[in-house]
Order: structure tokens, then C-alpha cells, then sequence
């Protein structure tokens, strides 16, 4: 602005203040009431004095709310700006659905098999207000986007207002209208079956090519679902969007508090967000595809008692030319049961961990597994038990090498001492010494870390069926557990520890055998501290893990424990130092490395990892450093 701009709007700011100060000054008081008439009081109104105003102040007010209506909607369909809503109750075997007319939206969505976590309130898994699977445009009337949410349709051929479908291949399909016009409207279409967690969708627009703008309009689902479980925090970590594009996946998830978003373009598989043990995807149907746009939103928030709640937002973007043109979809909403989802070709909703290695072992071998052992025991918490006693079986070749390594590291552990007492001053010829009866007795140091590493990707993907797999979910095991996919907590702290406020039963057993299980094998002094740091870490860290993933790593410590104490006490082929010492010596890779390691520092005059530098042309070397003595004159 130039400065004559600037003085016309200080000027005019000023006479505008100075004509409000003076007609407050000048206005006078109302008279006082007349006799006969009624005195006005706090409780009294002006409309109540005045009908007739009333009127026309009410008149007044309803011709800007249609204004408003008309700039927000646009004038061919404010008419459905307002209305009477009608909820519509349709169920089946498994679920209970309710349909608004306003918006034309799945307002409830109960699932009758499963419980919100307390019991107390039915599993509904809709969270937005408004309803999902909304439609929004572009309108050209008014250049805003338009939320048919806000708008009133009419069901068509209703004789009731709830429904239950019950024969075996009967459905059901409730139609929603919104007619501007003969030959022009917006018609949505949702199909119900009996034993199905599915609703087939359909969007049709007629004649709409003068208020739809070019981009079309988008079928809607926000907000993610409703939280189930007690800890919020541990459901947000597990909650996340997802599109599958041509079999390959792309997530977002809202870890921090920034909002994250993605957008796709291509043959669409199907779009999904989900919580820890349910899911809503929105996918094309069987016979059908769709190539097109999806956008998937997501956001963290906090909530009361530093719990986390994420929400996500997924839309299609449907293309539309004019005249009739309908687009059907299959949208599922139910439990991420594995042998479920995977008929709707639904597989990567369920986390079974790292996609290259860890995921298949979970998928293909451990889930069918656990679940062909639950089919002939009836509990999980038992099969749980044999689970891991067949775990322990199939990883014995792995973990008998482990255990002869640390077996083996016994044997020589009084020599260890010797040499480490012997040359306590000299780091060097310390580590030679040891290296010299590692090779004596043909010992690898790390023979008992490769089978561990082996045995990570099978633990990992037996963490990740344990933790997610929604059928231990509210499934007593028995004593103080009462469901195996919540912590079995026995006390609570009376203050907060990393986080930690309960302590879990299963995990404290879990820990006793750990350190058992770690005083039977380590002989390492220097390694003694892990003896008892190890438990009490991981029995805190586990106290907030499932009782079902719990009890697993109790007992498969618990079968460690006795295999290790048979090979140590009850084996009639026990090994001794003799036994050992009279093995072929076959020097493994690691023995071979650090030899070789050992060489190249001793030429270059200095020292390997875990020796002090040592230079024999130096008196002063790390390791050989004298006090400098004087002489007395």
C-alpha cells in the first residue's frame, strides 16, 4: 500500500471510533414500562414481548441459514441441507450394521464374536460421527468441496427399519437416493450377506456433469477405526494405512506426531487402516479392478493418561464423464484373522514381521502350525505348551551347538582363570595365552553366537504370530491368567519404572529361568554381571508383553534348563578336558581371523580389539609403561 492508502484507512478507522463512542453516549435509556404492561425480566425475552418480531427475526434467520446453505452446498442441493434422519438396523451372523440417510453412511458397525477388552460395551468398530464410506465432491456451483455426509437421502422400498438376514444364501440390499430431479441423482447402493464381513458398495452419479467439476469424487473412509484395547499406546503402534498395488504394499504410519501421508496411482489391489486385531479395506470387486488414485492421511494424537491414539484417512478417487456412470467396490470390516482376510486376498493387513525372511516363516509354517495343534487341544494356553516343546524339538540341532559350546567353554574355564591370574599385568600376552587354549583344545569363542543368530529370524516370527494373532484374544488359559493377549499382571508398582508399572507373573517365571538358564552356562568372570542384569531387564521389558508370548519363552527356557542340565550331569557321553584335548583340532573361521588379526597388530606395533597397544621397540608402550625412576644424588 502507498501512503495515502494508509492514511484513508487510518482516518476512516478513526471517524468509525469516534461515532461509536458518541452514540453510546447519546443514546437514551428505554423508557420504563407502562402500567399494565409486563416488566421484563432475565428469564423474559424479547420474542416472547414481540411474536410478530419473533416471526420475523425467525424468518430472517432462516433465510441466511439458507444462504449459507446455498453458498456451502450450492442451489440444486440445499433442498437436502435438512431432513429427518432414518437409521436403518440390518444383521447378520456376525455382524450388526446401522445405515444413516444423512450422508448415506455405515454409521455402527458391531461385530457380535468379539467384546471391547473390559466386556462392558460391544466390539463397534465405527469411530467417525458421521458415518464411513462417505462420498465428496467438487461442486462447480459454489467452487467447494461438498460432503454428502451433511446430506439427506431417502431409502427406497422399506417396509421396516431393521433387518436380519438368515437364510443361508439369502442378501440384502438397501438403497439410498438422492433425487434432484427425474434423471438426476446420486444413488448408493450397500449389499449385505449372512456370513459375511463384507458390504458390497455401490456409487452412482446421473447426469451430474454440471456440478461434478472434472476431478469426480471421492469415496471415503476416516479416521481409522475404534480403539478396542486397554493400552492405547500399544494399539497405536500397531495401527497404520496401507494401499497394495499389483501385490506390492505401501504404508504409512503415524509413529510421531506429524501428520504423514501417500498417494498412489495405478491398479489398485485394495487400501486399508487398521488397529492391532481389526481392519477396514476398501477393495474392487473380485470381478472387477479399479486404476485410479488413492490417498491414505494419518495422524498421532495423545489422550488422557499419556496413552496415543492414531487416526488415518483413506479415499479413492473415482473419475467421473457424465451421464450414468456406477462404481461398485467390496469393503471389509472385521477381525484380522488370518484365514479370513486371506480369501479377500487381505494377507498383508496381518503383521508377521520382515518381508524377506521373517514373514514367510510366520505366515507358511508357524500360524497353520500352532493352529493344527489348537484344533485337536481346545485351549491355546496348552497348545502354547506343545507349541514350544516342538519349537525346542525342531531347533535342537541349533541349540545342542550352543549348549556343547558352552559346555566346552567350562571345561577350560579353571585354565582361563590360571592364565588370566597368571598375566593379569600384561593384557597382551594374556590374550596370546588364551587364543594358545582355544586352539589347544579346538574351541571356537563364537561357536555359541552363530546358532543363536540362526535361530533369530524363527523367534522373531514366532513373537509376531504370538503377539498379533487375534484368536488369543480374551482366551483364558487358566489360574491367574484370564487372557492370554493382555499381560498377566500380579502387582502393580507404586511408581513408574522406564515406563513400566505392573509386573507380569509369566514374565518374573520367565526371568527366574533365564537366570538360571545363564548360571548354568556363563563361566566368563568378566561376564557374571550379565548373570543378573540379564533377568531383571528382561523381566520388566516382557512385564507389558501378551501372558501367550510369555508363556512360551517361560517354557522354552524351562526345556533349555533341562537340556542343558541332562548334557551336564545325566549324559553318558559327558565330556571331559581329556575328551576334548584328544579331538581332531579343526581352527574355525573366527579362530582363523583373529590369529591372523593377532599377526598383523604384532607387525604394525599395535593392538587388536580387546588388547592394549603394545610396541616392544617402545618402553613407554600402553601395557609396558614403567614409572621413570631418578636417582637420589
Amino acid at each position: 500500500m502507498d501512503k495515502r492508502t494508509l492514511l484513508a484507512i487510518g482516518l476512516i478507522t478513526v471517524m468509525i471510533t469516534v461515532w461509536m463512542i458518541y452514540m453510546s453516549i447519546n443514546t437514551p435509556p428505554p423508557p420504563p414500562p407502562k402500567k399494565g404492561e409486563v416488566k421484563k425480566t432475565e428469564n423474559v425475552t424479547k420474542d416472547t414481548l414481540n411474536p410478530e418480531k419473533s416471526a420475523e427475526a425467525q424468518t430472517a434467520s432462516n433465510t441466511n441459514d439458507s444462504l449459507d446453505d446455498i453458498n456451502k452446498y450450492g442451489a440444486s442441493l440445499v433442498k437436502f441441507a435438512k431432513g429427518n434422519e432414518q437409521i436403518i438396523t440390518i444383521e447378520n451372523d456376525l455382524v450388526v450394521a446401522k445405515i444413516s440417510s444423512k450422508g448415506a453412511v455405515i454409521r455402527e458397525w458391531t461385530l457380535k464374536k468379539y467384546k471391547h477388552w473390559d466386556n462392558r460395551y460391544p466390539l463397534q468398530l465405527i469411530w467417525d460421527y458421521k458415518g464411513e464410506l462417505g462420498v465428496k465432491f467438487a461442486s462447480r456451483e459454489t467452487g467447494r468441496d461438498v460432503d454428502t455426509r451433511d446430506l439427506y437421502f431417502n431409502f427406497v422400498n422399506l417396509k421396516s427399519n431393521s433387518f436380519k438376514i438368515e437364510g443361508k444364501n439369502d442378501s440384502l440390499t438397501l438403497t439410498a437416493v438422492m433425487e434432484l430431479k427425474p434423471g438426476k441423482s446420486i444413488i448408493k447402493k450397500f449389499t449385505f450377506f449372512k456370513d459375511k464381513y463384507h458390504v458390497n458398495t455401490e456409487v452412482q452419479f446421473t447426469n451430474f456433469e454440471d456440478i461434478l467439476t472434472n476431478k469426480g469424487y471421492k469415496l471415503e473412509w476416516t479416521d481409522g477405526l475404534r480403539y478396542q484395547e486397554r493400552n492405547s499406546v500399544e494399539e497405536s503402534n500397531d495401527a497404520q494405512s496401507m494401499v497394495q498395488m499389483s501385490g506390492e504394499v505401501f504404508d504409512i504410519n503415524a509413529s510421531g506426531f506429524e501428520p504423514v501421508s501417500l498417494q498412489k496411482t495405478g491398479l489398485i489391489d485394495f487400501a486399508a487402516v487398521k488397529s492391532k486385531y481389526f481392519t477396514a479395506a476398501i477393495m474392487p470387486k473380485p470381478d472387477k479392478t479399479f486404476d485410479g488414485t488413492v490417498t491414505l492421511t494419518g495422524q498421532r494424537y495423545g489422550s488422557p493418561e499419556n496413552g496415543a491414539i492414531e487416526k488415518y484417512n483413506m479415499s479413492y478417487q473415482v473419475s467421473y464423464r457424465g451421464g450414468d456412470a456406477a462404481k461398485d467396490f467390496q469393503v471389509y470390516i472385521g477381525p484380522l484373522d488370518y484365514s479370513i482376510v486371506r480369501d479377500y486376498g487381505l494377507q498383508a493387513t496381518v503383521n508377521f514381521g520382515w518381508k524377506w525372511v521373517v514373514r514367510p516363516i510366520g505366515e507358511f509354517f508357524m500360524l497353520p502350525f500352532f493352529m493344527l495343534i489348537y484344533r485337536f487341544i481346545g485351549n491355546f494356553g496348552i497348545s502354547i505348551i506343545i507349541f514350544s516343546i516342538f519349537m525346542k524339538i525342531i531347533l535342537y540341532p541349533l541349540s545342542i551347538q550352543q549348549m556343547r559350546s558352552a559346555q566346552k567353554m567350562q571345561l577350560i574355564a579353571p585354565e582361563m582363570t590360571s592364565i588370566r591370574e597368571k598375566y593379569k599385568d600384561d593384557n597382551t600376552t594374556q590374550q596370546k595365552e588364551i587364543m594358545k587354549l582355544y586352539s589347544e583344545y579346538g574351541i571356537n569363542p563364537a561357536g555359541g553366537c552363530l546358532p543363536l543368530i540362526l535361530q533369530m529370524p524363527i523367534l522373531y516370527a514366532l513373537w509376531a504370530v504370538l503377539r498379533t494373532a487375534i484368536d488369543l484374544r480374551q482366551s483364558p488359559f487358566g489360574l491367574w491368567i484370564h487372557d492370554l493377549s493382555l499381560p498377566d499382571t500380579i502387582f502393580t508398582l507404586p511408581f513408574s519404572l522406564m515406563g513400566i508399572t505392573s509386573i507380569s507373573g509369566l514374565s518374573l517365571l520367565m526371568g527366574i529361568t533365564m537366570f538360571i538358564q545363564q548360571k548354568m552356562t556363563i563361566t566368563d568372570p568378566k561376564q557374571k554381571a550379565m548373570v543378573y542384569m540379564m533377568p531383571v531387564m528382561f523381566t520388566l521389558m516382557f512385564s507389558n508383553f501378551p501372558s501367550g508370548l510369555n508363556l512360551y519363552y517361560f517354557m522354552f527356557n524351562l526345556l533349555s534348563i533341562l537340556q542343558q542340565f541332562y548334557i551336564n550331569k545325566l549324559s553318558k557321553n559327558k565330556l571331559t578336558l581329556a575328551d576334548l584335548k584328544r579331538m581332531p583340532k579343526k581352527p574355525g573361521w573366527f579362530a582363523k581371523k583373529m590369529a591372523e588379526a593377532q599377526q598383523i597388530a604384532e607387525k604394525q606395533g599395535r593392538s587388536v580389539p580387546g588388547q592394549a597397544y603394545t610396541n616392544p621397540k617402545s618402553k613407554y608402550s600402553r601395557g609396558n609403561l614403567q614409572k621413570p625412576t631418578t636417582k637420589k644424588k
